[in-house]
């Protein structure tokens, strides 16, 4: 998306006319619905500007940017090498507080850039400005000093404001950057921020209350979702009056550790699928994590423990929808939602995947699907016919950034910039187009494998490479299903 000419946008009329060139000068994908009070408020924005900067009316700003997956949108957005200035637009009744609060959110999004920032708030109905200042307060504006910093925004950028907005700014996992959350450095999506309020509402509401049935909840959704960092939000959050637990289903992560360290509130216990659970203590509330990996007598555990304590639960665990069913393997997924009373939510927006890399995965686990693109350049497929090429291969790789996993090494928690891995002899396609790990109708050697591709290709967050082995019906399906 590109800047626009607010006053060429303020100089036509109808709400259709508006949105259709605003899309010709942005290039923006979807035409935007622009209500009348904010065109209002365009116009006597510019035109009070334009008293104190005779050239006002050739400045081009973004309009109305959300950031890509977030949600967060910022009115108008003008970027320097030296500065961003960012003004919000308000028709009026709105309070101090209320305006002081997005423009506090707005520079902890903005301040990823690394630059200075500026930010107002014009409030069209009583053509008050207003700005935040260093110390967070809001305080009156002058239009010349706003003048003024336009006329030193030297060269803005013009470009596509979505490279500079990049999600993997903001969008962190507690696991592969710890520090990162512990300093609060992260953002929630709408979605997420919408399942964290409904839940945390009825946790809160039921503990109030004198009798009442311990709620189990749970979201569930594909690899890169961003249900770990949901969870451990919810954990941050509930842990700050009281003790919790986190019983975690995954591998165990050094990162894990350096949670479970300077989380003081916070217990986390390290469980296997069917091993019994035992605590030194009671807890205001228990979280899953890996919820997925759980087998029943470990499930069972934990609702027991939840009614001895009086402790809500809240499972985070995978959905594996594009696999086949009969290489799912567990049913842990099934018997968390079986639970009686169980409250789920599903997360849809792949937070962490590209949509390229999104669509890839998709395509390997089936390739009759109909998820598909044109190019995948962020996709690597090279073939080896014996071992000795497959290690060639993965060395080459290696030296690229490439992290190759295999086996059990694909269940871990943890993202990679690049990920690598190996499809060996024992898979195949159905005749439906789904992945399996051995022949039709034989016995598999492992039903497992199908699973730990899927979950390892998902922990890529810029580029996945495959190198098949000595397979070559296998290669000629995915390299088809590449470059349809």
């Amino acid at each position: 998306m590109k800047p626009v000419n607010i006053y060429a946008l303020t100089r036509v009329s109808g709400s259709d006319r508006q949105g259709r060139l605003e899309r010709q000068m942005s290039g923006r994908g979807r035409y935007l619905k622009i209500k009348e009070w904010e065109i209002t408020g365009l116009k006597s924005f510019i035109t009070r500007l334009g008293e104190y900067y005779p050239d006002a009316f050739s400045l081009n700003f973004y309009y109305s940017f959300s950031i890509p997956k977030l949600g967060k949108e910022f009115d108008l957005i003008r970027v320097s090498d030296d500065y961003v200035l960012n003004v919000e637009l308000k028709s009026g009744n709105v309070s101090d507080e209320a305006i002081r609060r997005q423009l506090s959110q707005n520079r902890s999004y903005i301040a990823s850039l690394g630059r200075s920032m500026y930010f107002y708030t014009y409030v069209s109905d009583s053509g008050r400005l207003v700005r935040l200042a260093g110390s967070g307060r809001l305080v009156e504006a002058q239009w010349d000093e706003l003048a003024e910093i336009l006329k030193k925004q030297i060269d803005p950028y013009e470009g596509e404001i979505e490279d500079l907005f990049k999600e993997e700014l903001y969008l962190i996992s507690p696991l592969s950057d710890p520090a990162k959350f512990l300093r609060g450095d992260y953002f929630l999506t709408s979605q997420q921020k919408d399942i964290r309020k409904q839940i945390l509402k009825q946790v809160f509401s039921d503990k109030d209350a004198a009798e009442t049935v311990v709620p189990v909840f749970g979201f569930t959704g594909l690899p890169g979702t961003g249900k770990t960092i949901l969870l451990y939000d919810l954990a941050m959050t509930l842990s700050k009056t009281e003790m919790v637990c986190v019983f975690h289903f995954g591998s165990r992560e050094k990162e894990l550790e350096e949670l479970d360290d300077r989380l003081k509130r916070i217990d986390f216990y390290y469980c296997l699928e069917d091993e019994k659970i035992e605590t030194g203590r009671k807890y205001y509330a228990i979280m899953v994590d890996e919820g997925h990996r759980a087998g029943p007598k470990a499930i069972s555990r934990i609702l027991e423990l939840s009614r001895e304590w009086k402790a809500p639960v809240i499972f985070a665990y995978d959905s594996v929808e594009p696999i086949a069913p009969e290489e799912r393997g567990n049913a842990g997924a099934a018997q968390i939602e079986d639970i009686p009373g169980f409250i789920g939510y599903h997360l849809t927006n792949r937070i962490r995947l590209n949509s390229e890399l999104s669509s890839f995965i998709s395509c390997v686990m089936c390739v009759s699907g109909r998820n598909h693109r044109r190019d995948y350049p962020n996709v690597t497929l090279f073939y080896a016919g014996d071992d000795t090429e497959c290690e060639n291969l993965l060395e080459i790789l290696k030296r690229d950034g490439y992290v190759c996993l295999k086996g059990s090494d694909a269940g871990t928690c943890k993202e990679f910039e690049k990920v690598a891995m190996v499809m060996g002899e024992s898979y195949v396609y159905d005749e439906e187009g789904f992945l399996k790990s051995g022949s039709p109708g034989e016995n598999r050697d492992n039903p497992s494998k199908v699973r730990e591709l899927y979950h390892g290709l998902s922990r890529a967050k810029k580029k996945i490479a495959i190198v098949v082995k000595n397979n070559e019906a296998v290669f000629d399906r995915i390299i088809g299903a590449l470059q349809r």
